[in-house]
């Protein structure tokens, strides 16, 4: 038998995706897929926000060009405006911001330059969390610990293990946040526990990575939904001591341009410093990894944004899916209380695309097996898969499988 090459072992496969294809060859008539982070309508098939069929409209005669190493000037411009708000034009010189691919390379940019320059001892990230936040700091060669996040008893944030971890950093250690709709949970901070976090912060001289991939589409108020974001960063342009704030931001989903890969990476440092420097050290890590950002998407976001009539339809399209998410939610709830005469609170209460159903590891196995419903083993759902026609066998085979396996 011929050896691997290098001796490499191989890699264990990525669950969502595998179970993906284990859906895509099952030939059951009533199979139901809850697990890609990837917005359906109601008759389950992907949907183009108006705004963007509007927008591709207007860019038929669009060249295809590379872009710079930084990416669109007016997308980045646009893109620090809609997640820093009114707090955008205050910036000015405290602000480094170029477009990445997507929220990942965004993330992934970061990570590199952080563990270069300000040489973290240890970074902090939520548990559970999206899993490449994990995979891209372990690149990046630097310690991971894992801080408690989710409460399963509560099903609530646990923001009293939270506080307790973060209390075991040191200066300049890294904490990654995820701005809103968290991933895999649906739990987010409220504004106090998100000022308990943000004292914290401050006080330890901690440098805070958000992740910000649903801007919008977590409950379609696209300022409130980065809230905790501008707080933080008006923390640190009033701080002489604070060591900054990175914002990965991702137009996936509230645009729903997932195969575009646009994203941008903004640095926010004190005031009374420049971040010029690290933007030209920002794009020479862009270079070395991908030389130029994709053009097509970020120009339909630029058109978009740049429009107020087609912001206006875009943030309709936001409430679109928000809504019909939050109504899935409601519905499932209702459906699984009446089955299964058991809480179901947390399902409804939570936000944005997933939900962190309770469901242990075996009665997603027996939902796959028995009834052939699609979960991740966590127990973590893409409510976007639910729909007026699923969700009553949906609640059924739920309903099966616990009062079987209590």
């Amino acid at each position: 038998m011929a050896k691997e090459y290098l001796n490499l072992p191989i890699a264990p496969a990525d669950t969502a995706f595998g179970l993906m294809a284990d859906f895509e060859v099952d030939d059951h008539p009533n199979k139901v897929s809850l697990i890609a982070g990837a917005y359906r309508n109601e008759n389950g098939d992907p949907w183009v926000l108006p705004s963007v069929q509007e927008a591709k409209k207007r860019l038929r005669e669009t060249t295809h060009e590379y872009l710079g190493i930084a990416g669109s000037a007016r997308f980045n411009k646009l893109a620090r405006e809609l997640i820093f708000g009114p707090i955008s034009s205050s910036l000015q010189a405290n602000a480094a911001s170029i477009q990445t691919v997507s929220g990942t390379g965004a993330n992934h940019v970061a990570a590199a330059f952080l563990t270069k320059h300000l040489r973290p001892s240890q970074v902090f990230i939520p548990s559970p969390t999206w899993v490449n936040h994990k995979s891209i700091w372990q690149m990046a060669g630097v310690p991971i610990v894992e801080y408690p996040y989710y409460s399963p008893s509560s099903k609530a944030v646990d923001i009293t293990g939270m506080l307790e971890s973060l209390e075991q950093a040191r200066p300049n250690d890294v904490v990654v946040l995820q701005a809103c709709a968290h991933n895999p949970t649906g739990v987010d901070l409220s504004k106090t526990q998100w000022k308990q976090v943000a004292e914290l912060v401050e006080r330890k001289k901690l440098f805070t990575v958000f992740d910000s991939a649903y801007q919008g589409f977590a409950t379609g108020d696209v300022d409130g939904d980065t809230w905790a974001v501008r707080y933080f960063t008006e923390a640190v342009l009033a701080s002489e001591t604070h060591p900054g704030i990175c914002v990965a931001q991702s137009f996936s989903k509230n645009f729903g341009l997932y195969g575009e890969r646009v994203g941008a990476l903004h640095l926010i440092v004190p005031r009374q410093l420049s971040a010029k420097a690290a933007l030209s050290e920002l794009m020479l890590i862009s270079r070395a990894e991908y030389s130029n950002p994709p053009r097509f998407g970020a120009t339909i976001v630029e058109t978009v944004l740049g429009d107020h009539n087609l912001t206006i339809q875009w943030k309709k399209d936001l409430d679109t899916m928000s809504s019909r998410i939050h109504r899935m939610r409601s519905l499932l709830r209702q459906k699984l209380e009446q089955a299964t005469l058991r809480d179901w609170t947390h399902v409804e209460n939570q936000t944005g695309m997933f939900s962190y159903t309770g469901l242990t590891e075996e009665h997603v196995s027996r939902l796959q097996k028995e009834f052939h419903v699609y979960l991740l083993p966590s127990g973590r759902m893409s409510v976007c898969g639910l729909n007026e026609d699923n969700i009553d066998y949906v609640a059924h085979a739920i309903s099966k499988v616990v009062k079987t396996n209590s």
